[in-house]
C-alpha cells in the first residue's frame, strides 16, 4: 500500500499529448460573431454626422451606441427621457449642448446632486467654475466663495419653507437673479424650458454645507421631496431612457431606490433602456443602472469615455437621427 501511495505522488511524465483523433468542421458551418457585413466604413468627407455614425461597425460599443440613439429618439416621441447628471458634465462645458438636447425635447426631467448645482449657479453669475482644491485648500480659502454659500443655502431654505423642493428652489434662483452667464446655465434653461430638476444631496459632501447659513433641516427635507419627484419621473418610463452621465455612487444609489418604489406600486417600467456612461466602468452605475433595473424587462448599456466628448457625439447623433426619421 506504501509503494502505491508512492506512485500516485509521483509527477507527471514529460509526455505530449495525443492530437491524432482531434475533430475538425468546415470554417462556413461555424457561427462567427465578427461579419464582414458589420465592418466599420470609411468617412466620406462632407456627408454628414448621420453618415459618420452609420459607418461605424455594427458590433460592440459602437453598435451600443447606435442602439442607444434610436432608444432615446423613440423614448422622446412615446415616453421620455430623465438625464441623472454628474457635477464633471457640468463643469467640463457642457452646458450648452445639454440646454440645446432640453430645447429639442430630449429631457423630460434632470437628476443632479449639490455640486453639479454649484457648478451651475458659479457659471451663471460669474461665467467660471471649479476652483482649484490644491492651491486653496492649505491657507483654508477651499469652499468660501460668498455668493456661493449666501445664496445657494438662502435659495434652499426659502424654497423648502414654501413647499419646494431642493431642484425648484435652485432653478428659480438662478432664473430670477439676471445672472449675466445665465445663458450657459442648465438650471436657468431648466426654468425657462419648465424641465423638472430634482437634487440628490450627501450631507456634508458640498462646499455651502461649510457654509454657517447651511441648514441641515433644509437640505434634508428638500433633496427628500426632490426624490419623491424623482420617483415619479422614474415610474414614467414604461418605454423611456434614464441616462447616468458621471455619478458614481449617489445617482445610481437615488435610481435604484425610484425603480424599486415604481415596482413596488406595480408598475413594471417594460421596455427601460438604461445607459451609464462615464470614464471608467465602476460597480454601483454598472448594477444600480446598467443591470438590476433592467433585468427581464428592458436593456441596459454601458459607454467608456470622457464626457467632454461622448455627450457632444451622443447629442449630434441624436439630432441628426431625430432630424432624419428615415435614417433609422
Amino acid at each position: 500500500m506504501s509503494a502505491e501511495r508512492d506512485a500516485a505522488r509521483m509527477p507527471f511524465p514529460y509526455e505530449e499529448f495525443d492530437l491524432s483523433g482531434l475533430k475538425t468542421y468546415p470554417l462556413k458551418s461555424r457561427k462567427s460573431k465578427a461579419r464582414v457585413e458589420d465592418f466599420a466604413r470609411s468617412h466620406q468627407a462632407g456627408t454628414g454626422m448621420a453618415a459618420w455614425l452609420d459607418s461605424l461597425p455594427q458590433m460592440l460599443a459602437a453598435a451600443d451606441l447606435k442602439a442607444i440613439v434610436s432608444a432615446v429618439v423613440h423614448a422622446k416621441r412615446s415616453s421620455g427621457v430623465v438625464w441623472g447628471l454628474g457635477a464633471h458634465t457640468i463643469k467640463t462645458g457642457l452646458g450648452p449642448i445639454l440646454i440645446d438636447l432640453m430645447e429639442r425635447g430630449f429631457v423630460s426631467a434632470i437628476a443632479t446632486n449639490g455640486a453639479a448645482v454649484i457648478h451651475d449657479f458659479e457659471i451663471a453669475m460669474s461665467g467660471a467654475t471649479s476652483e482649484d482644491v490644491d492651491e486653496a485648500l492649505g491657507p483654508g480659502r477651499f469652499g468660501m466663495a460668498e455668493e456661493t454659500g449666501r445664496m445657494l443655502n438662502a435659495a434652499i431654505a426659502d424654497g423648502v419653507r414654501e413647499g419646494l423642493g431642493l431642484g425648484q428652489s435652485v432653478t428659480r434662483l438662478v432664473a430670477g437673479a439676471h445672472a449675466p452667464f445665465a445663458h450657459a446655465s442648465v438650471l436657468a434653461a431648466a426654468a425657462r424650458l419648465h424641465v423638472p430638476v430634482t437634487v440628490h444631496v450627501a450631507v456634508g459632501t458640498d462646499i455651502i454645507h461649510m457654509h454657517p447659513a447651511a441648514s441641515g433641516a433644509a437640505l434634508g427635507e428638500g433633496s427628500l421631496r426632490d426624490f419623491r419627484f424623482f420617483v415619479s419621473s422614474v415610474a414614467r418610463l414604461e418605454q423611456g431612457v434614464y441616462l447616468n452621465c458621471g455619478s458614481a455612487v449617489v445617482l445610481p444609489e437615488v435610481f435604484l431606490k425610484a425603480v424599486a418604489l415604481a415596482r413596488n406600486r406595480g408598475i413594471a417600467l417594460a421596455g427601460l433602456t438604461t445607459v451609464n456612461l462615464d470614464f471608467v466602468r465602476l460597480y454601483r452605475p454598472q448594477t444600480n443602472v446598467v443591470t438590476r433595473p433592467t433585468a427581464g424587462v428592458g436593456r441596459g448599456y454601458s459607454l467608456v469615455g470622457h464626457h467632454e466628448i461622448m455627450i457632444p457625439l451622443l447629442a449630434a447623433a441624436l439630432i441628426e437621427r431625430d432630424t432624419n426619421p428615415s435614417d433609422h
